[in-house]
């Protein structure tokens, strides 16, 4: 159709030339009508370009009892749908809360959470991703908002339900601080039309509108966000504790074959720090690791290698000389026999294996920081950072870049204590002291704690020479083996 009339016009033009018309003012017309024609087709394709402009649905079947590790996640984002699903009479005057924010780390189940709580509302569940909504013309995003909370309510009749749950994740994108892109004014237009949105959804319809959000940086939110009335309470959903995991692990080894060695409670002691989504990848790459093997069940040690590979990536055979390899298992050495001397128990595993992100490490297992960390707390974090490097000179005479990472981590810790007036500087401000002496004192203190962690190197080199040979021969050992080569001779 649009070849026809391109042949039309063409034509008519070279008849009014023929006859001696003018055609330079029709055809200026007629390219101004074609481009204005071509922005609103664009316009309208991008309007409706969204995953959740489909009027299909989704009833969740995803209930709070496969989200394993956020027991009081669990308890804050129930109490709060229950509230929202309360009418203004209930006792004691309570009123309905706007919408609640999930905030934490990446991999942590916010998702997850969300599906549950739209399960747990008998809700439709709409999802949409905060970048979505901004394009670079002007008006699209405030009509992607629109669209969403009046499809919600749409599905949610359609489905014969009398509430629609919206989760809307990375809401730092479209949520941010207004004023800060002030050469596109989109986000902020999209912005003022959630918010005007959030404003409505306590209106007298027929369907419920509830509204989860979720970011790992609620910080960089507007302010208007977080006012009563929209979002009004903060669930936080943090990285699971030793009980978090081994509960997550259960859930994800439903349905697998698992050998009799096979020790979760250990697993989730050796995978501190690591997030649901973590330990979900972890279950998957123990049973590809079983597959490898030709085994019809999944071992502990496939667990095992499993966590290095989730945390540090794959193998790179052949990387290191036998030189480099002795230098690594010196450096991992001294790391763990300091660890082991000023926080008994507390290495899990030494490895000289390397992998995309390491060439060797030591996993410590499960310490429960102090809240109020102290002087002499830090000061032995301190020296563990630093007895690789330590160990390095100490038997081979030279220090190595490989120790960057570990000096870097230490200038901050004693940049944190002098922040505390925990160093000889006292209580300062620390956005007036001066900085040639504030880097002085921060020298001062990873040499004094350098010194410390040499002599105790030095006091114990039989027990770091055993240890690093062994590491260097068999690559890998766990710590009730480190512990041991400890107390020979």
């Amino acid at each position: 159709m649009k070849e026809l009339a391109a042949a039309v016009a063409v034509a008519a033009f070279a008849v009014l030339a023929i006859n001696g018309v003018n055609v330079m003012p029709y055809l200026l017309v007629s390219v101004i009508g074609l481009l204005l024609a071509t922005r609103f087709e664009l316009f309208g394709k991008i309007g409706s370009s969204s995953k959740y402009s489909s009027e299909k649905g989704t009833l969740s079947d995803i209930s709070f009892d496969v989200v394993g590790g956020q027991d009081e996640a669990k308890e804050d984002l129930m109490e709060a749908l229950h509230l929202l699903q309360s009418s203004r009479d209930i006792k004691l005057g309570i009123k309905p809360l706007g919408g609640i924010l999930l905030q934490g780390p990446p991999g942590t189940g916010k998702t997850l959470m969300a599906r549950a709580a739209a399960n747990y509302t008998d809700s439709v569940f709409l999802a949409a991703s905060g970048s979505e909504f901004v394009e670079m013309y002007a008006g699209v995003g405030a009509k992607r908002v629109r669209d969403l909370f009046s499809k919600a309510r749409r599905l949610a009749r359609r489905h014969g339900k009398d509430s629609a749950l919206i989760f809307i994740d990375e809401m730092d994108v479209v949520g941010a601080k207004r004023g800060k892109v002030e050469s596109h004014m989109e986000y902020d237009q999209t912005l003022n039309q959630l918010l005007v949105e959030l404003d409505g959804i306590e209106d007298t319809s027929d369907v419920k509108i509830f509204v989860l959000a979720a970011t790992n940086r609620a910080d960089l939110l507007d302010e208007a966000l977080l006012r009563p009335g929209r979002f009004d309470r903060i669930v936080d959903i943090g990285l699971p504790d030793l009980e978090g995991r081994l509960a997550i692990l259960k859930i994800h080894c439903q349905g697998k074959p698992l050998a009799e060695d096979v020790d979760l409670t250990d697993i989730a002691h050796q995978t501190y720090g690591f997030s649901g989504a973590h330990l979900a990848n972890l279950a998957n790459e123990a049973a590809i690791q079983a597959m490898r093997r030709g085994d019809d069940c999944i071992k502990h040690n496939d667990f095992l290698e499993s966590i290095d590979k989730v945390q540090l990536g794959g193998v790179r055979e052949g990387l290191l000389s036998s030189a480099e390899k002795e230098r690594v298992a010196i450096h991992e050495a001294g790391h763990a026999l300091i660890s082991e001397l000023l926080f008994p128990g507390s290495v899990s595993t030494v490895t000289v294996v390397p992998r995309s992100r390491t060439l060797g490490f030591i996993r410590q297992k499960e310490d429960v920081a102090p809240v109020l960390p102290t002087k002499s707390y830090l000061e032995k974090q301190l020296c563990v950072l630093l007895a690789g490097g330590a160990a390095e000179e100490l038997v081979l005479g030279e220090g190595s870049t490989g120790a960057a990472n570990d000096y870097q981590r230490a200038v901050e810790i004693s940049e944190n204590i002098i922040a505390h007036g925990l160093s000889r500087l006292g209580i300062i401000n620390i956005d007036r002291v001066d900085k040639q002496e504030f880097n002085t004192v921060s020298r001062e203190i990873v040499q004094e704690n350098r010194e410390k962690t040499r002599a105790i190197l030095a006091s114990h080199r039989d027990a770091l020479d055993r240890a690093a040979a062994i590491l260097a021969e068999r690559e890998r050992i766990s710590g009730e083996e480190f512990r041991q080569l400890m107390l020979c001779g």
